[in-house]
């Protein structure tokens, strides 16, 4: 069996991607998974925060290439997405330029490209979000996910600017903000487009519930992390995202 040690750059804060990305690729077939994490001092989700917390990435990416990983995420979505249009890529690269001069060859991966990455899976197009963001910041995460190619017809922001009262978030408040989101126009759902709201236990659920495919950015960032070492995309309870019998080529 296939053993993938994953890297994990996380906010200082963050509790959720630890718990849930393990909780996913533990029900892989046919790989073992190892998690590895760097942090990034972060507490307060705002613009000053962010940028006081990207300021750390490189360090970060140091620490953690001595682990040899074979994939890293740089696991927050929306202090990739405040940096505007095609920001993913820009630090995808940067991360593997950084690995390159270590002679470190590992996947780079961004929980916001993979939200991108796997709403485009679903061949999904109107989109609806929830988030925990204070609203200047989310209406940044519509603007990037838009300049995308995708259309969001609705989107809940929780107003929730400390990352651990993030982590603390009630699965009911979470579905509550999806079931008030009118579904009929909506392709795909995104029920926490944050990796530190707990949503996974919620993705089969709220699928059954509203009848549209559900993803989140932990069943997301899985899928990318999956797709980056060409392995099966399909895991048990995990949406309809990880719920097809394919592999796609190593990235």
């Amino acid at each position: 069996m296939t053993h993938i040690r994953v890297g994990l750059v996380v906010p200082s804060s963050n509790v959720t991607v630890e718990t849930e990305l393990p909780k996913i690729l533990s029900r892989h077939p046919e790989a073992t998974f190892s998690f590895h994490g760097s942090r990034m001092r972060m507490h307060q989700v705002s613009p000053e925060g962010l940028a006081r917390m990207n300021a750390q990435r490189e360090r970060c990416v140091i620490e953690i290439a001595d682990a040899a990983p074979d994939v890293i995420l740089y696991a927050c979505l929306v202090a990739i997405m405040v940096g505007g249009p095609d920001e993913h890529r820009r630090v995808e690269g940067l991360v593997a330029e950084q690995l390159a001069t270590g002679k470190s060859q590992a996947g780079v991966r961004s929980s916001a490209g993979a939200l991108v990455e796997g709403l485009h899976a679903l061949g999904a197009k109107r989109v609806g979000l929830v988030m925990p963001y204070m609203r200047p910041l989310a209406q940044q995460v519509v603007e990037y996910i838009e300049s995308e190619g995708f259309d969001v017809l609705a989107w809940r922001a929780l107003e929730v600017e400390d990352n651990h009262a993030v982590g603390c978030i009630p699965n009911e408040q979470v579905m509550e903000a999806a079931r008030s989101i009118d579904t009929a126009e909506l392709d795909a759902l995104v029920i926490s487009c944050c990796v530190q709201m707990p949503s996974l236990d919620l993705v089969d659920l709220a699928e059954k519930e509203l009848g549209i495919p559900v993803i989140s950015a932990a069943t997301a960032g899985a899928y990318s992390i999956l797709a980056a070492r060409g392995l099966p995309l399909t895991i048990p309870g995990a949406g309809s995202l990880l719920s097809r019998d394919l592999a796609v080529a190593s990235a």
